[in-house]
């Protein structure tokens, strides 16, 4: 009998997806939508191959299954017949053929590796690769218990010499608190960098450090209140959890260990974890576009960094659909600087709404007090890159204004340097700009900004510029404040905006180091 992940699958990625890479979609048949997909595998209809049998399958069967009419894709130990699949997938069929008849783990995890290929293509699971045995002769798993917790595991990644410092933890108790302490041993840890949940007994502390996820995650031996405090010593690296108990007793020990506790492992090799956040409020921004409000679980601290993004989940037809968003702040003008204390609960996402999707109606639909379900945060833009920088230019297009929200009121407050800022915002309509009048006011209050409106379909009354990004008005646009100015441009839109405006500025001989892309 197979265990097979029941996870989430994101619908096709939108534009307001943060990541390193992106792929290019293709069109797809009339008929070949995700919902058509999602009816397809509840209609009964044999997708393997197999009459319902699962099988182990060895390298050898799985290289023979390697045509677009016969092609099995093993990912993380899985098997799965996605021949059925081909012409239902956004990113095309030679993508997956790129797999065809082997392991795609790591094509996988280089494209989109937040697909649910579980929940997705269940029905096409043929079975589980017959794994050769791979651990060491002296190997052994230890089950010594040191005051409730197991022993720190060694690290067996062979590039785990390249990892940061492993970190470490340790607790206290009073009559009425209980103080969990994670020294990082890095100096760059803020409260962006921590997130602690505590759910059904369970706390959970991850600690971003760089590329890695260091996780403190115990079933707890006593109940514990929702409320809970996080504070960080930035110049030492310590992180402390206050618990309150819910009984003044004495604790003998913390808990019992859950799945990767005490390790220090690659974020990319991580899962998503989620948690039910609360709709307080949704308001309408444009005529498609809607401003929402989350509000966090008390027993939840998270703060989601500039440029980064989080997933949200809902089961739509019996199916769980997951689509990427980037947070942004409640408005451009009420406050520049993110709260930084830990008892920032609200989450602000600005959300086109589709009505021939699948996902964003279904978010329309929800009623003030339901619940979605929101993913820690995701992405690869670093804060570093504003360091000593001196000149600012984002260009976006639609919904890629997303990112660009939280970069604004970060750039205009926390860069000594910054001489300049400029956003380019490319729109069809008059009636499809975000915020305008905050942008306006914006620029009026604060002299370094200035913002520039492009439509491609304006009326006859606009008066401003008109047509898609081009060298033209990208390098009237990209002027230096001095010749030599340090300078980042940041752009994000749909996925031929993002790509065509990529080429042109290396056209225009900006580095690679001075282009950040957020991409579909």
């Amino acid at each position: 009998m197979l265990n097979v992940p029941s996870q989430s699958f994101p619908a096709p990625s939108s534009q307001q997806r943060v990541a390193s890479g992106g792929r290019s979609k293709v069109p797809l048949k009339q008929g070949r939508s995700l919902m058509d997909w999602i009816r397809l595998t509840k209609s009964g209809k044999d997708l393997t191959g197999l009459k319902g049998r699962l099988i182990e399958v060895t390298e050898e069967e799985l290289k023979k299954h390697n045509k677009k009419d016969d092609c099995w894709i093993c990912i993380r130990g899985f098997v799965y017949n996605v021949s059925p699949y081909m012409e239902y997938h956004p990113g095309g069929e030679d993508e997956l053929m790129r797999a065809a008849g082997s392991d795609g783990t790591d094509l996988f995890d280089q494209v989109h590796r937040w697909v649910n290929y579980e929940s997705m293509l269940k029905e096409c699971l043929v079975g589980r690769m017959a794994v050769k045995s791979a651990v060491p002769k002296d190997y052994h798993e230890e089950k010594k218990v040191l005051n409730g917790m197991l022993p720190k595991s060694q690290p067996t990644n062979p590039l785990a010499k390249e990892s940061p410092v492993s970190p470490s933890y340790d607790w206290f108790q009073t009559d009425s608190l209980v103080t969990i302490v994670i020294y990082t041993k890095q100096k760059d840890i803020n409260l962006d960098s921590v997130i602690v949940d505590y759910q059904d007994d369970s706390f959970r502390a991850e600690t971003i450090i760089k590329d890695y996820s260091y996780l403190i995650y115990i079933g707890l031996s006593h109940e514990i209140q929702e409320d809970f405090s996080v504070q960080v010593v930035e110049n030492v690296g310590k992180i402390e959890i206050v618990l309150k108990k819910t009984e003044n007793t004495s604790w003998t020990c913390l808990g019992h260990p859950l799945e990767n506790h005490n390790l220090l492992i690659p974020k990319k090799d991580t899962g998503l974890y989620y948690r039910k956040c609360q709709l307080i409020s949704k308001e309408d921004v444009t005529h498609d576009t809607k401003l929402f409000c989350l509000m966090l679980p008390p027993s939840t601290h998270l703060q989601v960094p500039i440029g980064q993004h989080v997933y949200l989940k809902l089961t739509i037809t019996g199916t769980e659909i997951v689509k990427p968003y980037t947070p942004v702040s409640n408005s451009l003008l009420s406050e520049f600087k993110e709260p930084v204390l830990p008892n920032n609960k609200y989450i602000y996402f600005l959300i086109k709404i589709y009505p021939a999707g699948l996902f964003t109606p279904e978010l329309d639909h929800l009623q003030i007090g339901d619940f979605v379900s929101v993913s820690s945060p995701e992405g690869n833009f670093k804060i570093s890159q504003f360091q000593e920088l001196e000149d600012l230019f984002l260009l976006a297009a639609g919904t890629g204004f997303t990112p660009m929200v939280k970069i604004l009121n970060y750039a205009l407050t926390n860069i000594p340097t910054l001489r300049k800022v400029k956003l380019m915002f490319f729109n069809k309509t008059e009636d499809d700009i975000i915020w305008r009048s905050q942008l306006e006011k914006l620029a009026f209050k604060d002299k370094r900004f200035d913002i520039e409106f492009v439509l491609s379909a304006p009326t006859s009354e606009w008066n401003g510029k008109q047509g898609h990004i081009s060298p033209a008005l990208l390098s009237e646009f990209l002027k230096r404040s001095l010749d030599k100015s340090k300078v980042l441009i940041c752009i994000c839109g749909p996925m031929p905006f993002t790509e065509q405006g990529i080429r042109l500025l290396h056209d225009l001989n900006f580095s690679k180091d001075e282009i950040h892309s957020f991409t579909t």
